[in-house]
C-alpha cells in the first residue's frame, strides 16, 4: 500500500458523501443507435457518435489500410521524426473543408484547447481574456495554465460580454474571446454572427471550439463557423464525435499555425497521431459532407424528443441540437432515473457537478443517425414512468 493511498481514499470518501463518485463501467458501441454493456444490447443516447461513423465499414478498412502500409506509431513527436506525407496531406484536407489557410492535427480535443490558449496568451503578454461562463473543462484548463485573469460573461449573454468589453481591457495589446459554438452539456448554440460582429467592434479575437458541431452542423457538417466564413480567428474542432475516430484539429491562418507549431506544447512534445488514426479520419472527410440525409433526421429527433419532454414538463433548456438536457436537478434524482432507464435497457448518463452546475444535475441525451423516431418514443415513455 503506496503512502498516499489514505489521502487518496480520504479524498474519495468526500466524493463519495457528495454523490459525485464516478466508476468505469465497460462497453461498446453497436449499430442502429445501440450499445453494448454487460451482456446486454442498450439504446444508447449517452454516446457522441452522432453520425454512427465509429463502425462505418469505410472507416474500418481505411484505418487497416494505412496501419498495413505505414506501421501502427509514428515513432516520434512531429517536431523530430513524427511528421509524414499523410500528416501533412490530411491537415490540407481539414484547412479545405474548414475554409482556412491551414490546419494542424492534435491528439485530442482536450490536449487542443489546454495547449493552443495559453500559447496564443504568451505572444501577447497583457492580453486581456473573455470567456462564456459554460466553456468547456479544456479551456478553462488552457487558461489556467496560461496564469491569465478571465473575464466570463453570462452563457450566450452577449449584451454582458458587450459591457465587459466596453469595460475591461481597453488598454490592453489584444482581447481574446473563447467560446464553444455548440456547448457539449446543454446543446444550445453561439451566435457566431453576433459574436463576430462583437470582436469587429472591439479588435477583439475570437475563438470558437466546434466539437460537438463538426461534421452536424453548418453546410456539408463544416461546423457553425461556416456559416460565418473568414471572421473566426481560431477554429478548433475534434474528429472524435460526429466524424467517428479520434484527435483534434485547429484551423486558421497560416501564420496562426506556424505558431502553434513552434509554441503549442501540447502538439511540440506530443508523439504524432498515428496511421490508423489518421486513415479513419480521411475516409470520415469523405463521407461527411454527403450526409444531409443523417443530419436532417438528427434535426428532427432532437425536435420530437425536445417537444415529448416538455410535455412531460421536463426543462431541456435552449437546446437546439442533437444534445438535449433533460434538466432533473438534484443528483441523487438524476441517478435514480438514469438507473430506471438503464433497467429498461436504455442507456441515458446522468450528469452531476462539478460537470455541470449544483442544482443542474440532468440526462444528458445525445441522439445518433441510427435512432429511430421508435426510440425517442420508447425513451419518453421511460422516463414519465421513472418521473
Amino acid at each position: 500500500m503506496s503512502r498516499l493511498d489514505s489521502h487518496l481514499a480520504a479524498a474519495l470518501s468526500r466524493i463519495e458523501r457528495a454523490g459525485q463518485r464516478r466508476i468505469l463501467r465497460a462497453a461498446a458501441l453497436a449499430d442502429g443507435g445501440r450499445m453494448q454493456r454487460g451482456g446486454r444490447t442498450l439504446i444508447d443516447f449517452s454516446s457522441n457518435d452522432y453520425l454512427g461513423l465509429a463502425r462505418h465499414p469505410l472507416l474500418i478498412d481505411r484505418a487497416r489500410e494505412w496501419a498495413a502500409a505505414m506501421g501502427t506509431g509514428s515513432g516520434a513527436s512531429r517536431l523530430v521524426t513524427g511528421t509524414s506525407e499523410a500528416h501533412i496531406a490530411l491537415e490540407e484536407r481539414i484547412a479545405a473543408f474548414k475554409g482556412a489557410e491551414a490546419a494542424l492535427l492534435f491528439a485530442s480535443g482536450w490536449q487542443a484547447n489546454a495547449a493552443v490558449i495559453p500559447a496564443l496568451l504568451a505572444a501577447v503578454p497583457g492580453a486581456a481574456l473573455f470567456t462564456d461562463r459554460l466553456n468547456h473543462a479544456s479551456m478553462h484548463a488552457g487558461i489556467a495554465i496560461s496564469g491569465m485573469r478571465q473575464h466570463r460573461f453570462r452563457h450566450n449573454d452577449l449584451d454582458h460580454l458587450a459591457a465587459l468589453l466596453e469595460s475591461k481591457g481597453a488598454g490592453a495589446p489584444m482581447r481574446l474571446i473563447l467560446t464553444e459554438s455548440v456547448f457539449s452539456m446543454d446543446g444550445d448554440r453561439a451566435d457566431l454572427a453576433a459574436l463576430a460582429d462583437l470582436a469587429a467592434a472591439y479588435d477583439a479575437v475570437l475563438f470558437v471550439d466546434e466539437a460537438h458541431a463538426t461534421g452536424v452542423l453548418g453546410p456539408g457538417g463544416r461546423g457553425l463557423s461556416a456559416q460565418v466564413p473568414g471572421r473566426i480567428d481560431v477554429v478548433m474542432g475534434t474528429f472524435s464525435k460526429a466524424l467517428g475516430g479520434f484527435g483534434a484539429y485547429v484551423a486558421g491562418s497560416r501564420v496562426l499555425i506556424d505558431y502553434l507549431v513552434n509554441a503549442a506544447s501540447g502538439f511540440v512534445f506530443t508523439t504524432a497521431p498515428p496511421p490508423a488514426v489518421l486513415g479513419a479520419i480521411d475516409a470520415a472527410l469523405d463521407l461527411v459532407p454527403g450526409m444531409d440525409a443523417e443530419r436532417v433526421h438528427l434535426a428532427a429527433l432532437g425536435d420530437r424528443l425536445r417537444q415529448g419532454l416538455a410535455a412531460l414538463g421536463i426543462d431541456h433548456g435552449a437546446s437546439s441540437t442533437q444534445i438535449v438536457p433533460a434538466m432533473i436537478g438534484g443528483e441523487d434524482d438524476a441517478m435514480r432515473i438514469a438507473a430506471a432507464l438503464e433497467a429498461a435497457d436504455l442507456l441515458a448518463s446522468a450528469i452531476r457537478p462539478p460537470t455541470v452546475p449544483p442544482g443542474t444535475s440532468r440526462l444528458r441525451l445525445a441522439l445518433r443517425a441510427g435512432h429511430s423516431q421508435d426510440d425517442i418514443d420508447v425513451l419518453l415513455e421511460a422516463i414519465g414512468k421513472a418521473l
